[in-house]
């Protein structure tokens, strides 16, 4: 069984005791180490290179979304950061998948959430719950067609990579911009959740994606798929 190796960086020594027996309740789970500060989160990922870091946003000294920022750039991507944070914002949610988070989860989320999206971003993928996806969507799609829109043009330039994708390749990627599981996916499609998991990584390595964040504001930058569709 693999272990997924877990930093907590949170200012509140309590909210840390607790993540820490939650997450260290689980036998494929194991809480290596905690930061109390942004500055704090940064030299434990140098130093431990976890799995997934679960960050806080408010931090002194460094808040957690610079934290991820540089993690993120100067790790080479050996690390996951799940944000947990007690603020419902855009603005922390945005900026967050811009640093290169790969999930935004609210801490009044219950355990076995939490459980479950460490183990998600752990395994690569990232947390897109319906909500945020609508707000992503919102946040790019509107973007996108506004940009349009003022420059006349109807329809936006089409990346050469997107004519690397299979015509399967391509469905897979609307539906997640759609917001859609891999489970859900699957059901939509006829086939094995194990097939779309595989549909998915191939589309990301061939349009350079990180993950299934940028795979929605990717299909909708472009295109592929049109908000209220």
């Amino acid at each position: 069984m693999t272990t997924t190796r877990v930093l907590l960086a949170d200012d509140h020594e309590m909210v840390r005791a607790g993540f820490r027996i939650i997450l260290g309740s689980q036998p494929d789970i194991e809480v290596v180490g905690e930061a109390a500060t942004g500055t704090e989160a940064l030299a434990r990922a140098v130093e431990l290179h976890p799995d997934v870091i679960c960050m806080d946003v408010q931090m002194p000294d460094m808040d957690g979304l610079e934290a991820t920022r540089r993690i993120i750039a100067d790790d080479e991507g050996t690390s996951a950061v799940l944000i947990l944070t007690t603020f419902d914002r855009d603005d922390y949610l945005f900026e967050a998948l811009s640093a290169g988070a790969s999930g935004f989860l609210l801490k009044n989320s219950t355990p076995e959430q939490l459980i479950d999206a460490v183990r998600v971003v752990a395994s690569g993928d990232a947390l897109l719950a319906p909500a945020v996806t609508r707000r992503v969507i919102e946040r790019f799609g509107g973007h996108a067609d506004a940009a349009a829109r003022v420059s006349g043009v109807a329809t936006r330039v089409r990346p050469d990579a997107l004519d690397t994708l299979t015509d399967r390749e391509g469905e897979v990627l609307s539906l997640v911009a759609q917001g859609l599981s891999n489970a859900e996916i699957a059901q939509q499609l006829f086939v094995g959740e194990a097939t779309v998991k595989s549909h998915v990584s191939k589309v990301l390595q061939k349009l350079g994606l990180r993950d299934r964040i940028q795979a929605v504001v990717y299909a909708y930058e472009h295109g592929v798929a049109v908000p209220g569709t």
